[in-house]
Parts: structure tokens; sequence; C-alpha cells
């Protein structure tokens, strides 16, 4: 302060005062300001450089403690003395009230550059190639949807980061954001942190939900461990179906002994696939999705979309799809698989595609290119799944017509009740349809345009389902939004598989379904008068296909399953097409005839929907 006074009373001087050239006071004013001056500025420099630098050295990270951590899952922050003496005095408060000032101007010119940094940080806190970690984090977690998008968005197309990068990401973000990645095409599966470690077993072995079943079932036989481990399976995906069951499931530990059994059979798909159709009738339940997330499933999960095989990457998707409540307003039950778009996308989806198949069919497999010719409908659903490398509607028609969302629906048909596990699996057409009419307005069917593909039976559901939607005020929309059905070889009029079971009726048991299939059934010629005048009425637009081969069922029996007159309609074109009734819906190649009549005519009636 003296400093200061006294150059302040030199200038004085020199203002009241005239230089004389006979005096060289002025000049000696002069130099003695300029020292001082000089003296002040270079002193007040050489501080504020050393509280910079200290400041920088307090806030950033120890970058040699990073480099030597980098493979490892931690993060490390330089520590901070504990010394009580470094605290206090005039030189730690006025670094205090520097440090604070700094942030203020970082702050303010984030502001003022629309820079995203926040509060917790910014990049005095870090080196700069640390920035757009920190930065993408915080702004995957804003209040702003369209903000936090973009940002997981940004992460899943991010490929040059360093290992530990990812890992910072994968421990720092929250549930909604590691869905999203899991959903995210591009994402890098460094993303995930592994799976948590696994409780020990209990007494009881695997399957300990309180009991010891399954060396109880193994009592009663030379019975594999597998195939026991798949009725028990398969009971727990129609417990799952039901919300007190699953909480019943997730409170048991049901996560972490399905993520054992995932992990013990990696080279089972059918076990593996089950057990996610359990994880996904459970995310359908919102308060189970803090549970899932913390039992590691997600990077389960984010590694199965991205198989080659198509069943498995769509059981993750349906179960990705329904824990992520951020972009996903639908809710996908237990066999009803998305085909396309399977990830996050900004694709517009301006219409859909159901997929419906026939008896003792499959979601995935019914629509499969055309294989052997000798194949009977038991073999269909049971075949080892390397055969068959694709499914037409997910590869395909998902790349002839990306607007569309596609949507293959499962359930289970039997031709004889000799397979019948459970008297309740005896399902008639009606029964099913009002299933899968709620299921499939649940995820969404009806709120835009669309188009029904069916075969065989799924023809017939599909006639029954409109049929049911019409008598219901809040089905209205499934109805207004219909725009067309491809019909392949159903049997409007009835199937020669019935006469025959029924001929052989004491031998072959038949089931419900393919009694419902006799031309005789008073309920299929209500269903095909009642549909025909509904569809007349609606002005529908109609395109059926009918095989003209026989078909080997087994190795015995030729038979001609839906002859041309059943497979007509009333409206619509009648395309033969010279095949058996399994392959009709299977096209041998992209070029083939029955797949480019089936997408023209998709084109032409979705044509408007498509441009708008």
């Amino acid at each position: 302060m003296s400093l200061a006074a006294y150059c302040v009373i030199c200038c004085r001087r020199i203002g009241t005062s005239t230089p004389s050239p006979k005096s060289n006071t002025y000049w000696r004013d002069v130099r003695k300001i300029i020292k001082f001056t000089g003296s002040l500025i270079l002193g007040g420099s050489l501080f504020l450089t050393y509280e910079v630098l200290a400041l920088k050295k307090s806030l950033t990270l120890d970058t040699q403690v990073v480099e030597r951590e980098k493979m490892k899952s931690y993060i490390y922050v330089h520590t901070v003395s504990l010394d009580k003496r470094e605290n206090h005095g005039i030189t730690y408060q006025a670094r205090k009230e520097l440090h604070k000032a700094v942030r203020k101007v970082l702050a303010t010119s984030a502001k003022i550059l629309r820079g995203p940094f926040a509060d917790p940080f910014s990049t005095v806190d870090v080196e700069d190639h640390e920035c757009a970690v920190w930065l993408l984090l915080r702004k995957s977690k804003l209040d702003d949807r369209t903000a936090r998008l973009q940002a997981v968005q940004e992460m899943s197309e991010t490929h040059h980061w360093h290992d530990y990068q990812y890992r910072i990401i994968a421990q720092a973000c929250d549930p909604r954001t590691l869905i999203g990645l899991a959903r995210s095409k591009e994402s890098d599966l460094r993303f995930f942190l592994p799976p948590p470690s696994l409780p020990s077993l209990t007494e009881g072995g695997l399957w300990c939900f309180g009991g010891n079943g399954l060396p109880y079932a193994e009592s009663f036989g030379e019975v594999p461990s597998a195939t026991v481990e798949m009725f028990c399976l398969e009971a727990l995906i129609k417990h799952s179906e039901m919300p007190t069951h699953c909480d019943q499931i997730e409170a048991n530990g049901g996560l972490q002994l399905l993520q054992r059994l995932y992990r013990l059979h990696k080279d089972c798909p059918k076990i593996q696939r089950n057990i996610m159709r359990i994880i996904g009738n459970m995310a359908l339940n919102e308060h189970l999705h803090s549970p899932i997330v913390r039992s590691g499933w997600v990077s389960l999960l984010a590694e199965a979309m991205k198989s080659p095989h198509i069943m498995e990457a769509s059981h993750a998707a349906r179960s990705l799809a329904n824990l992520d409540r951020d972009t996903v307003r639908e809710k996908y039950q237990d066999g009803v698989y998305v085909l396309h778009p399977q990830y996050r996308t900004s694709q517009p989806i301006k219409a859909d595609v159901l997929f419906i198949h026939g008896l003792m069919g499959a979601a995935f497999k019914t629509w499969r290119q055309q294989d052997a010719e000798h194949q009977g409908p038991t073999d269909e659903a049971s075949e080892d799944e390397a055969r068959h490398t694709t499914c037409w509607p997910k590869t395909w028609l998902a790349r002839d017509c990306p607007a569309l969302r596609i949507i293959s629906v499962e359930y289970d048909t039997s031709l004889s009740d000799w397979r019948a596990r459970c008297p309740m699996e005896r399902k008639s057409i009606a029964f099913r349809s009002n299933e899968l009419l709620r299921k499939l307005r649940a995820a969404g069917v009806g709120d835009r345009p669309l188009i029904w593909v069916s075969h065989s039976m799924g023809g017939l559901l599909v006639k029954k389902m409109l049929l049911e939607a019409s008598k219901k005020p809040e089905m209205n929309t499934v109805i207004n939004n219909t725009r067309g059905i491809v019909f392949y070889s159903v049997p409007h009029h009835g199937s020669h598989l019935a006469e025959y079971s029924v001929n052989i009726r004491y031998l072959l048991f038949p089931s419900l379904e393919v009694k419902e299939l006799s031309k005789d059934s008073p309920a299929l010629k209500t269903l095909q008068d009642d549909f025909l005048e509904f569809a007349k009425d609606k002005n529908f637009q109609v395109l059926n296909f009918v095989e003209t081969l026989p078909t080997y069922i087994g190795s015995m029996i030729k038979l001609h399953v839906v002859p041309v007159e059943s497979a007509d309609l009333g409206i619509g074109d009648l395309i033969p097409v010279d095949v058996n009734h399994l392959n009709i819906c299977k096209p041998k190649q992209k070029d083939a005839f029955l797949y480019q009549r089936t997408l023209q005519f998709i084109r032409e009636t979705l044509a408007k929907d498509l441009e708008n």
C-alpha cells in the first residue's frame, strides 16, 4: 500500500510541475515511477503465476496414478493434506479467495460460450482429454430428455477412448444411461462392467427357492439335469407372467439363480433364451428395474444383443426395450418380439407389420428361407437353430422398408393332446385371439397404420382378433389403422389335416386347435361369414397365397394341408405357388416371386402412410 501511495504522490508532483531544461527533477520522478511500478507489476505477476499453478496442482487429477491404473476399474483422485496448519493463515485465505474467483470466471465464461461445465468440476479439474468423458456423463443426467438422449448417442458413437475411460462411464453412469447404451447399436461392450459375484450356493443346489426340487425330481429316475432344468424354466416363465410371482422370484434370489444358470449353459441357447424370457417378463414391472440392473443383467443382455443369432438377439432386445422407459412407451409381453428396430434409432417409424405364425410354427423359424422339402410340421419348432441363419422379415423387409416396425408373435400350439403338458394348454382360437389382442395392444399395435401377415391357423387368429376388436371401443384404433392382410395358405373353409386327424382320432388324439380346422366346424363357418362381411365393409386390402404341393408329415404321411378352394377368402387376389404348406411363407431367395409380391403389396398398401 505504501508503494502505491508513493507512486500516487510522484504522479501528482509530475502533474503539477513544469519540466525545466535546467532541472532533472521531472525525469527523476518519471524514473522512480517506472522503477516502482515495474517492481509492482513483476511481483504481482509472479504471485499470480504461483497461485494459479498451486490452484491447478491442488485440483488436477494425479495423472501418474491414472496412467498406472488405466487397466483397473477404479478412479483415483489426488488426496488433500490433513495438516491443519496448512489450512490457516493469510496465505491460505488468499488462496481460497483466488480459487473462488477463478471458478467464477470459468462459470461465467462457460455460460457466455454455452459450454456445459458443471458446478462440481471444470476444465481445471481434469486433463483436456478427460473433459469429454465427464461432460457427457453430466449431460446424460440432465432433466432435459433431448439433451440426455444426445449424450447417450455421443457416448455410443465414441470408439477412440482408452479402456479406463469406458470404465469411468461404466462406474459413474446412472441405470437410465446404462440401459440406453445397451440399446445403442454402436456401443462398445467396455461400457458394461462384469456382473457382480454371485452368492455361494446354499443347501438344495441350484434350484433353491427354499426347497430341493431338483434332487427330488432326479430321484424318480435317470433324468438329465438339463431336461429337468428346462421344465423348471418353463414353469418359471408361466409364473413370471404374474406380477406378484415376479416379486417372489426376485425376493428369493431368482435373478442371481437365473444368472448362474445362464453362465453354466453357454452352450445351450434354448436354456439361455428361456432365461431371457423370464427376465423380459420381470422387466414389465418397473419397480423391479433397479434389482435387475444391480444384479448385472444389463451387461449380459447388451452382449446378447450383439449375437449373430437372431433368436438370442431378439430375446435380449425385448428385455432391454421393457427396461428402457426413456424412449419406449410400449411394453412387450411374453411372445411379442420386435424384429425391427431392435436398437434405438432416429428413423421415424410410420407403420407396423405383424407376423402371426400357424399351427406348430414359431416367431422366427416360420419366416426363414426355404429349406428341405421333406420336413414335417412337428420338426419346425425343434430343429437345430444353426441350420437357419436368417429370418426374412428382419433381414430383407427391414432393409427394404426401414420406416416399419416389424413384430413377430409366438404362441404355443400342438397337433395332438398327447404332447400337452398341462390341461390349461388346450386353448381355442377364440381364447388365443383375445390373449394375443391384449398383448399386441400393450405393445402399441393400433397406434400406427398396420398390415397383418399370417400363415395357416395364424390367419384364423387374425380374423378373430379383428372381429373381437370391433366389439370393444378401446380397440377401435386397431380396426381403424388396419390397412391390409396377407394370408399364406390359411384354411378359411377347413383343412385336410383336421379331416385326417378325425379319422384316426383314437390314435392321434387331435388337439383342440386341429379340431377347429375341420370344414364341418360351425365356429369356422361363422368366423368366415362374419369376417368376409366385415372386411368388405372396412375395405381391407387382401392378398392370398396357397400351396399346390402336398406336405410330408413324418416319413409316411403325405397330405395336401390346405387346398386351393379353402384358401380363397372371397376377396383379394389368390395366387397359387408351387410349394408345400410349410414353404408357402419361406421364399427361396430375396428376388423370388413370393417375397417380391409380398413386398409390393406392403409398399402399395402403405404408400400414403409412408410418404407422410
